[in-house]
C-alpha cells in the first residue's frame, strides 16, 4: 500500500485482526518467511555492486574508514585483501585501490540490502500470499495443515521477485505484486476446488452465478458509499469497511495524497462497475475497487511526480485498470482463477511505458522513487537545478562571444593601424 512508516504498517496489522485472526496470522507468517527467505539468500547483492562498480575512482580513505568501522562488512574485506597481497609490493596504488572498493561495496552491499528489508520490500509479497491464500481456502479460518503451503510460497517470494528484477530493471520498472499473482495462481491450480487436503474456492460457478445488473433503482446507497473504502481494504482481501478505514487511516499518515488518491481510484472503479453493469453484490463487496485504487496512486505521485497531467493520468488509469477487471475476470474464471491484482500491474506497467514530450508527465528513476510529497520535493530541486545549469551554460557562452568579439575588434584595430 506504500506506507512508509511502521506505525501505519500496525495500523493495517489492527484491521486486518479485525477482518478476520486467522488471516492476519496467515498474513504475517508469510511475511516472515518472505524476510527470512531473502535473508539467507542474501537477495540483491549483485544489484548494489553493479549500482557503484561506476564509483570506485571516487573512494578516499574516508569511506574506507567508515567501512572497516562496520563489523559486518569484514568478510568481503579479507577475500580483498587476500586477492590484492599478491601484488602489493610490485603495485601498492593498485592494491590499497582494489581493497577499499571491496570493502566500500561490502558496506554499500550490506545497507542496501537491510535498508530494502527494513523497508518491507521483501516481505510484502509475502504478505499477500499468506493472506490470500487463508482467504480462498475452502477449509475455512484455523485449518493448520494450511501453514505447510503458505510457508513454501511465501519462502518462493524471494525467488520470484528477484528472477523478475533482473527482467524488469533493464527498463526501471518496478514488480509491484507480481510475485503474489503468480505464487496464488500456481497454488490454485495445482489444487482446485477438489482437493483432498488443500481445496480452494470454486471461482467458476461463482462468477456463472452472478448475474449482471440491468437497473440502477435497485442500488443500495449507503452500500455503494461503503464501498469506496472497502474497495480500499479489498487490497488485503478484508471487505470489513472497519478495516477499509483504518487502512485508509495508515495510508493518511503515510501521505495524504496517496489517501486521497486511493479513495478517488475506489470511486472510479466503483463507477466504472457500474457502467459495466456489473452485479451489485461485487460492487458492494469492493472488488472493482482495490485494483484501480493501487493503480491510482501508482500513478498519481508515486512513480510520476505530482502534477494536474499526472493526477488525471492516474484518473484515466483507475478507469481502464477497471476495464481491464472486467476483462481478466472473465478470462481467468474460465480457468478456474481469480483475478487478483493482475489488472492492477499490466495497467500500471503500461502506463508506466507511456513515452512524453510533456515535462510535466516525467516518470522518476526507480533509485529516488519515494512517497509523493518527497517526489515533489525532489523534482523541484531539479528543475532548480537545471535551471542554474542552463543559467551557467548560458553565461559561459556570452562570456565566450564577448571575447571572441573583443579579440576581433583588436585585431581590426591592429590591421588598421598597419595599412596607415
Amino acid at each position: 500500500m506504500f506506507v512508509n512508516n511502521p506505525l501505519s504498517g500496525l495500523l493495517i496489522t489492527i484491521g486486518l485482526f479485525l477482518q478476520n485472526p486467522w488471516w492476519a496470522l496467515n498474513g504475517l507468517l508469510g511475511t516472515l518467511i518472505s524476510t527470512g527467505s531473502a535473508l539467507l539468500l542474501g537477495q540483491n547483492r549483485s544489484d548494489c555492486i553493479s549500482l557503484f562498480l561506476c564509483d570506485y575512482r571516487k573512494i578516499n580513505e574516508n569511506v574506507f574508514l567508515q567501512a572497516l568501522s562496520n563489523y559486518r562488512c569484514l568478510p568481503l574485506v579479507f577475500p580483498g585483501a587476500s586477492l590484492s597481497f599478491g601484488f602489493t609490493l610490485r603495485n601498492f596504488p593498485s592494491a590499497s585501490c582494489l581493497i577499499v572498493f571491496c570493502t566500500h561495496v561490502g558496506y554499500i552491499c550490506h545497507t542496501r540490502i537491510r535498508e530494502a528489508i527494513s523497508a518491507g520490500l521483501y516481505g510484502y509479497n509475502g504478505t499477500l500470499v499468506g493472506m490470500l491464500m487463508a482467504v480462498f481456502s475452502a477449509k475455512g479460518s484455523w485449518y493448520w495443515w494450511l501453514l505447510l503451503p503458505n510457508m513454501f510460497m511465501s519462502m518462493l517470494c524471494p525467488v520470484v521477485s528477484s528472477a523478475l528484477s533482473s527482467v524488469a530493471s533493464k527498463w526501471d520498472l518496478p514488480i509491484f505484486t507480481l510475485p503474489f499473482n503468480i505464487l496464488v495462481c500456481q497454488h490454485i491450480a495445482a489444487t482446485g476446488a477438489n482437493h483432498p487436503f488443500f481445496p480452494e474456492v470454486d471461482f467458476q460457478s461463482n462468477h456463472l452465478q452472478q448475474l449482471p445488473n440491468d437497473s440502477i433503482q435497485s442500488l443500495n446507497i449507503s452500500q455503494l458509499l461503503l464501498s469506496v473504502p472497502v474497495g480500499v481494504g479489498q487490497v488485503y482481501g478484508c471487505g470489513s469497511p472497519w478495516t477499509g478505514g483504518l487502512i485508509l487511516l495508515a495510508l493518511l499518515l503515510s501521505s495524504p495524497t496517496i489517501c486521497f488518491h486511493a479513495m478517488l481510484g475506489s470511486v472510479a472503479g466503483t463507477l466504472s462497475a457500474l457502467a459495466l453493469a456489473a452485479p451489485n453484490e461485487e460492487i458492494y463487496s469492493g472488488l472493482w475497487g482495490y485494483n484501480s485504487a493501487l493503480s491510482c496512486i501508482a500513478i498519481g505521485g508515486v512513480f510520476y511526480a505530482l502534477t494536474w497531467q499526472t493526477h488525471l493520468l492516474a484518473v484515466i488509469c483507475g478507469i481502464f485498470c477497471a476495464h481491464m477487471m472486467a476483462a481478466l475476470s472473465k478470462l481467468m474464471s474460465m480457468l478456474a482463477l481469480p483475478a487478483c491484482t493482475w489488472p492492477f500491474c499490466l495497467s500500471t506497467l503500461i502506463f508506466l511505458l507511456i513515452s512524453s514530450e510533456i515535462p510535466a508527465i516525467c516518470r522518476l528513476p526507480l533509485s529516488v522513487v519515494s512517497y509523493p510529497e518527497e517526489n515533489r520535493h525532489y523534482q523541484k530541486q531539479l528543475k532548480a537545478l537545471e535551471k542554474a545549469q542552463g543559467c551557467q551554460q548560458r553565461g559561459g557562452q556570452e562570456e565566450a562571444e564577448l571575447k571572441e568579439n573583443g579579440g576581433l575588434s583588436v585585431h581590426l584595430v591592429v590591421e588598421k593601424d598597419s595599412s596607415e
